[in-house]
């Protein structure tokens, strides 16, 4: 499989917000319904989560297939190199992957729909990251794809990261379960 540009997948939204800054600092919408909409952007938010995580952390290739998620995701704080990757079977895409750099610079936030697996490394000492959810987390529906598989071929950025228990044992691709739309 193979890396693909961003514009080539069905419904990833790159976000760039409008920032009103001045000396003392700045103001920026995370969320406004009508401008999302605009975007094409017309999911309901029912959870939002923030983690925390260190320098080379990487996280996923996660996603629930029973109670598929939606996620905007965006960095508060630090720089984060965020990745998808399609599991529609239907898709044009199907099995390809992208990626966006998000970071406290910036303020980019990713729309990343239903359908995707998503993981992220961190590039910058700490980072700060926060997602909004379509749908509740429900552990027992989640999945994990192998972070190294070698069919997909992700270019991470980091050499040796740092793994959990669960991102250690994911799935590789050619196992993994699917979404049939």
């Amino acid at each position: 499989m193979k890396q693909l540009p961003l514009e080539e997948f069905s419904g990833i939204v790159v976000v760039e917000p409008k920032i009103f800054g001045d000396r003392r600092g700045f103001f920026l919408e995370t969320f406004q319904k009508q401008r999302y909409e605009a975007l094409g952007i017309t999911a309901d938010f029912v959870q939002q989560n923030l983690s925390r995580s260190c320098q080379d952390t990487l996280r996923g290739l996660h996603y629930q297939l029973e109670q598929p998620q939606g996620k905007i995701c965006y960095v508060i704080r630090g720089k984060i190199f965020d990745v998808f990757v399609d599991l529609r079977k239907n898709s044009n895409t199907f099995g390809c992957w992208g990626s966006v750099v998000l970071d406290d610079e910036e303020r980019r936030q990713v729309y990343i729909p239903a359908g995707y697996a998503h993981g992220f490394c961190v590039l910058s000492e700490e980072a700060d990251f926060v997602y909004h959810c379509t749908d509740y987390y429900a552990p027992e529906s989640e999945h994990t794809i192998q972070w190294d598989d070698a069919e997909l071929n992700i270019d991470w950025p980091c050499e040796k990261p740092l793994l959990s228990e669960k991102d250690k044992q994911g799935t590789p691709f050619a196992e993994a379960c699917y979404y049939e739309s």
